[in-house]
């Protein structure tokens, strides 16, 4: 009986110690029912660490918030307890019932998934009008707002947008990203580059707010009628006050995700007047001048000069067509070459653009080049205007003169020349040819013949070298470890130059770079990164001080940035930072 509970209890115990050490990989959701205006937390969690995460596509939902990234590593009475998780915040497109697929990852060379998740989205759901709900001070105390300069604008006139975000002086926002760009497709835009954000004192709704400028875009409609300008949307995340306070009488604050939306917006463009249209009228909008110049008044016959029609001005540079041209036949004329000297900004588009005709005479004489006209809508006053440039004279002082009976040609293009033959029509045309007999050459007994006859043969030896070397690197397990790792530390490297300006993707596929060249270079697993040991190992790798705190550095910047504002700026210096201390490391590693 005390031998039959002495199994039961080793058997038990068995269980329990295998049970431990299985690897699990599942995914849980905050809620699998919630109305369409709610959001949606989903975390993919494992108890030992991996490569490769693979998120679902998420079909039916946009990711507003993600992957933020946590891991839990503790030892309680002796038993280690690891935990790694990647969490999604999700907002429903549409109302149904909806399945979440698998997520996969690879640990310790195996591949792991979750199983799908059931998710139903109902209609809307009232928010609760709590001053303690973080979501609803969160809707009441920012704001997304699209200023347009002009509502009314005529066709190809230039209109801007400026999106401010408002936020109340209570209320902070750590970082946000755009989920819906708008496309502008009846318009031609231009955005303007904003270099650095800058916080302002404004009012919303006659009360105090700080704002800050986002984006500017210039638009010229190409359309008339009623035109939308679609809605420029973000995801935010806000920091709101609560009614709770710390120990010190501080009020604490807590953090909530929000999607604000500038709203569609509705344009009405008038036509331009039809009354008095210039016949040569190519859909110039703006305040324009006009001029036609040429680098030379004076050349012999077979030189060449520019001659330039130029437009300057403000307005829709480049929306419409210079016109042309119209020289005499005797001159021989290229394609132009078109040039645009155009910078925009919240005024609309201004500088020059201009057509450069090479011009080459073929005969003495003088030569006019007619004056053309320009004609454009003046916005100011509402008219047409046309401006007109003067004749020019051309004199090719030397050269051949024209046939007898063309001495007077000095028309515009379009007008007909006698043609001239020479009096041997086929000159060009070779008689006698220069041709030599070319020798016979036989491929069979030849050396190359020989060679690619007995090459197979001489292959077998290196193939089976090949194959032993392959077989003795497969059987090297831990040197497959340190290369795979040493492979996805480059690759990881490589996305995150790529993912330069997207700040999650960015820090997380910098981090993954930095653990797999451990990896690779300390010969450690995942599970040991922590700071003190790396710092342990770079020291006993005799690497310098100042060099190990660069690389500390690094790596607490990859799990701070994602809970903070950066700029561009700094994703690029960090890279910087990051493939500088590898190479130093590279180097005093011994």
């Amino acid at each position: 009986m005390k031998l039959k509970k002495l199994i039961t209890g080793f058997v038990m115990l068995l269980t329990v110690s295998l049970v431990s050490g299985q690897v699990t990989f599942e995914a849980k959701v905050s809620k699998k029912k919630l109305g369409i205006n709610e959001r949606l937390r989903i975390d993919f969690e494992m108890n030992k660490d991996g490569d490769n995460f693979n998120p679902p596509d998420f079909t039916n939902f946009t990711v507003v918030g993600g992957p933020n990234q946590s891991v839990s590593n503790s030892w309680i009475n002796g038993k280690r307890s690891y935990s790694k998780t990647y969490s999604y915040f999700l907002a429903p497109k549409r109302q149904g019932n909806f399945t979440i697929n698998q997520a996969i990852i690879e640990i310790d060379g195996e591949i792991y998934k979750t199983s799908p998740i059931s998710v139903t989205v109902t209609g809307a759901v009232e928010t609760p009008k709590d001053g303690n709900n973080a979501d609803y001070i969160a809707s009441e105390n920012i704001h997304l707002v699209a200023e347009i300069s002009n509502d009314k604008p005529y066709l190809n006139e230039a209109i801007t947008v400026v999106y401010k975000l408002y936020v109340s002086p209570d209320t902070g926002v750590s970082n946000w990203r755009e989920i819906d760009n708008p496309k502008y497709s009846d318009f031609w835009s231009q955005n303007i580059d904003i270099r650095q954000l800058k916080v302002q004192n404004g009012t919303y709704k006659g009360e105090d707010y700080r704002y800050v400028v986002l984006r500017k875009t210039v638009l010229y409609p190409q359309k008339t009628g009623q035109l939308e300008i679609e809605p420029l949307s973000l995801d935010i995340t806000v920091e709101v006050p609560t009614n709770r306070r710390d120990i010190f009488g501080g009020r604490l604050m807590q953090r909530a995700h929000k999607t604000v939306s500038a709203g569609k917006r509705t344009i009405q463009v008038k036509p331009l007047p039809e009354n008095g249209k210039p016949a040569d009228f190519t859909g110039a909008v703006g305040d324009f001048d006009f001029k036609v110049t040429t680098s030379k008044s004076a050349l012999n016959a077979t030189e060449s000069l520019q001659a330039k029609v130029e437009v300057s001005g403000t307005g829709n540079l480049k929306l419409f067509q210079l016109p042309k041209l119209n020289l005499p036949s005797s001159l021989e004329v290229y394609e132009p070459e078109h040039t645009e000297n155009v910078r925009t900004n919240l005024n609309g588009m201004q500088g020059s653009i201009s057509d450069s005709y090479t011009v080459v005479p073929q005969f003495k004489g003088k030569y006019p080049i007619p004056n053309i006209s320009f004609s454009y809508f003046d916005i100011k006053t509402e008219s047409y205007k046309t401006l007109n440039s003067n004749e020019i004279i051309i004199d090719v002082l030397e050269g051949p003169t024209t046939p007898a009976s063309n001495q007077d040609i000095t028309a515009v293009s379009g007008s007909k020349q006698r043609v001239v033959l020479n009096s041997n029509q086929f000159v060009f045309i070779k008689t006698k040819t220069n041709l030599t007999p070319t020798q016979k050459t036989h491929f069979f007994k030849s050396t190359g013949f020989w060679a690619a006859l007995l090459m197979p043969f001489l292959a077998i030896p290196l193939v089976m070298v090949y194959k032993q070397n392959k077989d003795k690197r497969q059987a090297d397990v831990f040197g497959n470890k340190i290369r795979k790792a040493d492979k996805l530390a480059k690759k990881y490297l490589s996305q995150a130059k790529r993912a330069l300006g997207q700040k999650e993707a960015f820090y997380v596929a910098l981090e993954k770079a930095l653990h797999n060249y451990l990896k690779a270079t300390l010969h450690i697993e995942t599970t040991e990164l922590s700071k003190e040991k790396i710092e342990s190992l770079l020291r006993k790798g005799q690497v310098t001080t100042q060099t190990i705190s660069a690389f500390i550095t690094i790596l607490k910047n990859c799990e701070l940035a994602r809970y903070t504002p950066i700029t561009q700026v700094e994703m690029e210096k960090d890279y910087q930072r990051a493939a500088e201390t590898i190479s130093q490391i590279d180097k005093e590693l011994k």
